[in-house]
């Protein structure tokens, strides 16, 4: 389970460039529960997550998981916990290793690291097995630079990375984004097997209200660094990526208002 409980951010604090990233938010999510996050660019998705990861501390407020409080844990120490996959596909792997180097490590996190002895034949049967199931041959690849694949290739292995070891938390952070559509279907697919096989608790960025209403079993809105929707439960089951979008154009239009009295406030105070 995962508890974030009112935690801030502020960015260059005291500064004309301060930004006020997240705002109090909170949520709890449940063991296995797999939820999607959406919101406009600025929103706080992805801070959000790299709060959890631990890419940065947090002002304010308190972490768990499972349990623990990660909240001034480092993020390397987070990582034996959580597994992660960036938006670029070039980000999470070591690119001059092989495929099956990177794998070997990736079955070791947490651990002391020694590929010497760790790509013993035992494993490099289990890596092949693993790989033939994303149906991309290349578990006949093993030894070829992970950096000389295509970025569908390199995304579903750092997915498979990611969840090797089932971590006790999944971070997807706009991992299709990148991607052609059809490579981008193919890791959605690979993402949905994998989760729902392991029951992983995940939390996903997305831009995509297709990706939103057809995985997961909730949707959180954010904008401006707080949870402005959670839907969930029988709300969550009926909306549609139309709904959605008029969610996100009901923000917009209401901006537009408040931008509009501000100008009006503004004219007649001079």
């Amino acid at each position: 389970m995962l508890e974030i409980s009112a935690i801030t951010k502020t960015f260059n604090p005291g500064t004309p460039n301060e930004v006020r990233a997240l705002r109090n938010v909170s949520l709890r999510l449940e063991t296995g529960s797999f939820l999607l996050i959406i919101g406009t660019n600025g929103s706080g998705k992805s801070t959000l997550l790299n709060a959890v990861a631990g890419t940065f501390l947090v002002d304010t407020g308190r972490i768990e998981l499972t349990g623990r409080a990660i909240t001034r844990w480092s993020e390397h120490k987070r990582a034996k916990l959580i597994g992660r996959v960036f938006q670029n596909p070039f980000s999470g792997t070591a690119p001059n290793m092989s495929i099956a180097e990177n794998l070997a490590l990736a079955t070791r996190r947490g651990q002391p690291r020694g590929l010497g002895w760790a790509l013993h034949r035992g494993l490099r049967d289990e890596l092949r097995d693993r790989i033939r199931t994303l149906n991309m041959g290349l578990e006949n690849r093993l030894d070829n630079a992970i950096g000389s694949l295509s970025g569908g290739q390199r995304q579903a292995l750092t997915l498979l990375m990611a969840s090797w070891l089932k971590p006790e938390l999944l971070l997807l952070d706009e991992h299709t984004a990148a991607l052609d559509p059809k490579s981008g279907d193919q890791v959605i697919r690979l993402t949905h097997e994998i989760i729902h096989r392991d029951r992983l608790t995940t939390l996903m960025v997305t831009h995509s209200m297709q990706q939103a209403v057809h995985l997961g079993d909730r949707i959180v809105m954010m904008h401006r660094g707080q949870v402005l929707h959670d839907l969930q439960g029988a709300e969550r089951a009926r909306v549609r990526p139309e709904d959605l979008l008029k969610r996100f154009d009901e923000v917009r239009r209401r901006e537009q208002l408040d931008a509009t009295v501000a100008e009006m406030l503004q004219r007649n105070y001079v």
